[in-house]
């Protein structure tokens, strides 16, 4: 037992180094279990995906360590790991956050450790990713409906276009060429209702266009996000050839800031309220809204301006409530108009309030002011 002891502790000790002291795939902090067989500290999530691989992994605390396999973790760490598998890794490839969904995290640890991605040695034939040019089936979702259907789908660096078609044939007239220019890609496995779930976002006409897809395989899907991700940094390279990458690479591809359903009444504040899914798109500095999670379209769109230009957003009580089942007020002011929403519990309304002031609390950038421009353009077309 005293070994034991002695053991747990210098595990301790190791996981206490800087580079020891988060996740070796995840960036997770105080990772409390490790892989022996590459040497690396991992958090649960990560460790689990690790023992699917065959990677044998133990608890720091829980599990018993002999001498040898301390001697070799403390021989190896993060660090050591890193400078092997993490060697080359591409500037736009999506190196998985904490809180990232599973199939991220899965496929960015097998790249590094089954497939060898990133060592810096020649593959043949090279990843897709680094090609600039990749197609494939995915399943889409209908824009009218439920249903989901096979696509062909072409990704071209050189065109900065994605492409798809109606059916396999890509000779007949493509369904929709979406420019790179405009297109996001965020995995949305609990919107979609598939653990690959991928949402695409892009600007068509007076709209922000959403296509939800999937595909069966993991590494399937994940190609297609990094393969997405490298055609949008060749064109932010093209776009912004003076822009340094830690400047482009948060532009490559975003999260939303925050999602979730409200109710929304209409411009008096006596309209009814009618529950409606909001989505903060913090680039674009916009608050879409939809009647569903997986529309298509948006019935319509807010600015959210700087603070600085009198935009703001409160706690509130409505003087009117007709409809609503929701208690919990957000009032957002903005040049044009006052909103209100209601949220169904206090966090939801905490959570939405420090999002929105996430945003009035940077600074116009002047791509934001050509967003704005165009929304107020076309603010005619949207439904109340």
């Amino acid at each position: 037992m005293a070994g034991h002891e002695k053991n747990r502790n210098i595990l301790l000790e190791l996981v206490k180094q800087p580079d020891n002291s988060v996740c070796a795939d995840c960036g997770a902090p105080d990772p409390d279990w490790a892989s022996y067989k590459l040497g690396v500290f991992l958090c649960l999530n990560c460790s689990g995906i690790h023992r699917n691989l065959s990677s044998k992994v133990k608890s720091i605390k829980l599990d018993f360590w002999d001498d040898g396999l301390v001697e070799f973790m403390r021989s190896n760490g993060n660090a050591k790991a890193c400078e092997v598998y993490e060697k080359a890794v591409p500037c736009y490839y999506y190196r998985p956050q904490r809180y990232d969904c599973t199939v991220l995290r899965e496929q960015w640890i097998r790249a590094k450790y089954e497939r060898l991605e990133f060592t810096g040695e020649t593959k043949y034939p090279p990843p897709s990713y680094t090609t600039g040019f990749y197609k494939g089936l995915l399943w889409k979702k209908e824009k009218e409906g439920s249903q989901f259907n096979q696509r062909k789908f072409v990704l071209s660096e050189k065109e900065f276009t994605l492409t798809y078609y109606s059916k396999e044939n890509e000779f007949k007239r493509p369904k929709a060429v979406i420019p790179i220019k405009d297109l996001n890609a965020v995995f949305q496995p609990k919107k979609i209702g598939h653990s690959h779930g991928l949402q695409l976002t892009y600007q068509n006409e007076n709209h922000t266009r959403n296509l939800f897809v999937y595909h069966e395989k993991s590494e399937e899907i994940g190609t297609w996000f990094n393969c997405i991700r490298a055609a949008r940094y060749a064109y932010l390279k093209t776009a912004y050839p003076t822009g340094r990458d830690e400047e482009l690479i948060p532009m490559i591809t975003r999260n939303y800031l925050k999602e979730g359903f409200m109710e929304k009444t209409g411009p008096l504040q006596k309209e009814t309220f009618k529950k409606r899914w909001f989505v903060l798109d913090s680039h674009n500095r916009k608050l879409l809204y939809y009647k569903s999670p997986l529309d298509a379209t948006e019935l319509g769109a807010i600015f959210i301006g700087p603070e600085s230009n009198n935009y703001s957003v409160k706690e509130c009580v409505p003087k009117f409530s007709i409809g609503n089942k929701w208690k919990c007020g957000v009032m957002v002011d903005t040049l044009e108009r006052q909103y209100v929403f209601m949220c169904e519990e206090e966090k939801e309304q905490k959570e939405w309030l420090s999002a929105l002031r996430q945003v009035l609390l940077r600074p116009m950038a002047p791509q934001d002011y050509a967003s704005k421009h165009k929304l107020h353009m076309t603010l005619w077309l949207y439904l109340i």
